[in-house]
């Protein structure tokens, strides 16, 4: 037994780099998915970059809703630009590898972002409860002070949870192989390569968050319940269309967040296979930060004008430099 231990323990320490899961050997098809991601990558870039630049510029914007989407439009930027430059690399030069300290790197920095993600929709969820159901105490409840304490509970509890996951997944020795079957350093893949029942310990305490994610999940589907109940009472028309179509597609963008990663981190074994974690992974990983600003700012009027100015600012800027320097 000590000398089967030894054995688990050296090839666990052999390994220096790991391999990434192989799109296809078809030299076309690693260039589309290359051209593909990259358009996702930059319309997240434009998309979160516009978003930060205008709550940061307009005095407007300067309000608890806004700060939490600047909030989450930096977490979107950190986890899309943690996963999909490197797969990019990988197709554009075909290759597979990434070292081992890169996917460990990889696997804190990506479970630290979402995690601290999802906490802060778990806040922007109740702000808007709390503007919509109990406007008189608003100010009271979501001062600046609050705000910046809520923002920093949600980065702080991501880090934690990263740092728990991280040390405990890569401390589980490993001895079947080094192939990642996923884009990226995936905790549920990582775990495949460990040793016979050794990754339980790392099973049971993503069970636990898990559990806890589901626990944040019914407290934002609550709040929205009281939201809309809310709205039920508006004797305005318009304004509970307006209302409706705001909160709508904020609460299938969490549903799609969490039922996919949920599925991504719990599923079973048996219905597991390449394709399928691909797809789940760039559900829960790459569509959420492409599709939150333009969800986030479809029917926000104010937001819509703040990005606007600043658009037709710079472009007029960049029209007069050549006359005014000549």
């Amino acid at each position: 037994m000590p000398h089967a231990q030894q054995k688990q323990m050296s090839n666990s320490s052999s390994i220096t780099q790991f391999l990434l899961l192989a799109f296809t050997d078809t030299r076309e098809l690693q260039l589309l998915h290359f051209w593909l991601f990259l358009a996702i990558y930059l319309a997240a870039l434009l998309g979160n970059g516009l978003i930060i630049t205008a709550v940061t510029c307009d005095h407007h914007l300067h309000t608890p809703m806004y700060f939490f989407l600047l909030n989450l439009s930096v977490l979107d930027l950190g986890y899309i630009s943690t996963t999909v430059p490197k797969s990019m690399a990988n197709s554009l030069w075909d290759t597979r590898t990434i070292s081992y300290l890169g996917c460990a790197a990889q696997l804190f920095v990506f479970f630290f972002l979402i995690s601290a993600e999802f906490c802060l929709l778990t806040v922007m969820a109740y702000d808007r409860y709390v503007a919509i159901c109990k406007p008189l105490h608003y100010g009271t409840l979501l001062g600046s002070r609050a705000c910046v304490h809520m923002a920093a509970a949600a980065w702080g509890t991501g880090f934690i949870y990263a740092l728990l996951h991280t040390v405990n997944t890569l401390s589980i020795p490993l001895c079947q192989g080094n192939a990642v079957d996923q884009f990226f350093c995936e905790i549920p893949q990582i775990l495949k390569l460990s040793c016979s029942h050794s990754y339980l310990r790392e099973a049971g305490l993503l069970v636990v968050s898990i559990l806890v994610i589901l626990s944040c999940f019914v407290f934002i589907v609550v709040s929205y319940v009281e939201i809309f109940r809310a709205v039920l009472r508006i004797p305005s028309q318009q304004g509970r269309h307006k209302t409706f179509s705001t909160c709508l597609p904020h609460l299938a963008v969490v549903s799609l967040f969490v039922s996919t990663g949920t599925f991504a981190y719990l599923k079973p074994p048996s219905i597991s296979s390449p394709l399928l974690n691909f797809i789940v992974a760039v559900l829960y990983s790459v569509v959420p930060p492409a599709v939150n600003p333009l969800i986030y700012s479809m029917r926000n009027q104010q937001l819509q004008d703040a990005i606007w100015k600043l658009i037709t600012g710079c472009f007029s800027g960049a029209m007069s430099f050549p006359s005014s320097s000549a």
